[in-house]
Parts: C-alpha cells; sequence; structure tokens
C-alpha cells in the first residue's frame, strides 16, 4: 500500500467515524474507500470490520460518552451479550454462506429502519410510549448479526430499534447504537482476524482515522437539534436503501 492510500484511508476514516456516529452509516464512507485502494469486496468488508471496531466508530465514540453509558451498567452488559452473539453469528454466515446472501433482504431493512425513525413519535404514540423489554434484546440480537455480517446501514437499524423499543432520547440511542455496534463488530473482527482476509495496513490507516471522528460524535450530535436529526438520518437511511438496492 502506497503512503498516498495510507493517507487517504485516514482521511476517510474520520469521515467514516464522524458520519458513523451522527447518521450510523459509517460503512457508506468506508467500505468504497477501501475499495477505492483497490481491496476487493470480501476483503474490503472484513478490513471495514476489523478497522471501525478496533479503535474506530465503537471505541473511539463511546470514549467520549463513557460517563453515560455507565448510568446502567447491568443492563447494559446483559444488552451487549445479545449484540456478542448476533455479530459471532453474523461472521460466521459471512466467511461460510454463498456470497451476496443478504444482498436481496438489506435494502428493504434499511428502508425499514430509515421509515421507522422518520415516524417514530406516531409509532410511539401509538404504543402508548411503551418500553418493549423482550422485543428489544432479540431484535438487537437480530441487527447484530446483520451487523457482523456487512453492517451497511446497521447503524440506522440500531438507532431505529433504540428510539421504538425504548423510551431513549436521540443523543443517548446514539451512544447506546455505537456501543451495541462496536461489539457486535468486534466480536466479529476476532473470527475475521483469523480468515486470513483482513488487510492490516488498511485497518489500521482507517482505525487512526475513525477513533478521531468517532471521539468527535457525540458533542457534534448534542449540538444537533433531535428532530432534525431523527428526519435527516431517516432521510439519508431511504438514501443508502436506494443505493444498496441499486448497486
Amino acid at each position: 500500500m502506497s503512503v498516498l492510500h495510507f493517507g487517504l484511508l485516514i482521511v476517510a476514516g474520520y469521515f467514516a467515524g464522524l458520519v458513523g456516529f451522527v447518521t450510523g452509516m459509517a460503512s457508506l464512507v468506508s467500505y468504497p474507500a477501501l475499495l477505492a485502494v483497490g481491496l476487493p469486496p470480501v476483503s474490503a468488508n472484513v478490513t471495514n470490520t476489523v478497522a471501525m471496531v478496533a479503535v474506530g466508530v465503537g471505541v473511539g465514540a463511546t470514549t467520549n460518552a463513557s460517563a453515560e453509558l455507565a448510568k446502567d451498567s447491568k443492563q447494559l452488559v446483559r444488552y451487549a451479550v445479545y449484540s456478542a452473539a448476533g455479530g459471532l453469528v453474523g461472521a460466521v454466515v459471512l466467511l461460510v454462506a454463498p456470497a451476496g446472501s443478504f444482498e436481496l433482504v438489506v435494502p428493504f431493512l434499511v428502508a425499514f429502519a430509515a421509515l421507522a425513525l422518520l415516524l417514530q413519535p406516531r409509532i410511539r404514540k401509538l404504543s402508548g410510549n411503551r418500553q418493549f423489554p423482550t422485543l428489544y434484546p432479540f431484535a438487537l440480537f437480530l441487527v447484530a448479526i446483520y451487523g457482523g455480517y456487512f453492517g451497511a446501514g446497521a447503524g440506522v437499524i440500531f438507532l431505529a430499534l433504540a428510539l421504538i423499543a425504548t423510551s431513549e432520547t436521540i443523543w443517548r440511542a446514539s451512544i447506546l447504537k455505537s456501543f451495541f455496534l462496536g461489539v457486535a463488530n468486534l466480536v466479529a473482527a476476532v473470527i475475521f482476524a483469523f480468515s486470513g482476509q483482513v488487510d492490516w495496513l488498511a485497518a489500521l490507516a482507517l482505525a487512526i482515522g475513525a477513533f478521531c471522528g468517532g471521539y468527535c460524535g457525540p458533542p457534534v450530535v448534542k449540538l444537533i437539534p433531535p428532530t432534525f436529526l431523527r428526519i435527516a438520518v431517516g432521510i439519508l437511511g431511504l438514501g443508502l436503501a436506494a443505493w444498496l438496492m441499486w448497486k
């Protein structure tokens, strides 16, 4: 890998970390960047997963919000187990299943999550603002499977799930989304590390940038009006779904 490519991946990693925390769509930046420097699709996918968790979106973002995460540590650990299990299943599916197994359903998952975000106030009102303690961990496990498998748009789905199934604010939901996605990616990254398909130099470059970008995420989200952020992420999510369907 050339010095130029290494530097470009650091820059791409920064924006992936920032975009990932704010919108949940880090892979929309990082994955194409890896393809652009010459990595084949599967190698780019596993390298992206390793980079985004090593010192990236999950760690970078939650480092700057550790006090918020510590508020309910017992529940956090319980939900993290579901995310870890989902990440493990997703990683195994990626390595053993036929290529493109999820390609047909992924755009619909992302579009559904984006619509759920846009309609979140209405959905919460119809549910009587109830929480769903049984549904939430099971759904978290399913989303984590997708996160470990590929993950483009997984953050949007995590965010929609948290805002609809719980009473969390969008700021705390963004933090939880980064943490749980980071856990799923961490487990998947451990599996991928032994697959022989990780480009470690590319992963290092992305990770350096993503840590900085993820670290800047919490204060940025805090400054954005919640309604504007929810609508913006929903619209961008629909755009991501259309892009995934087109490609």
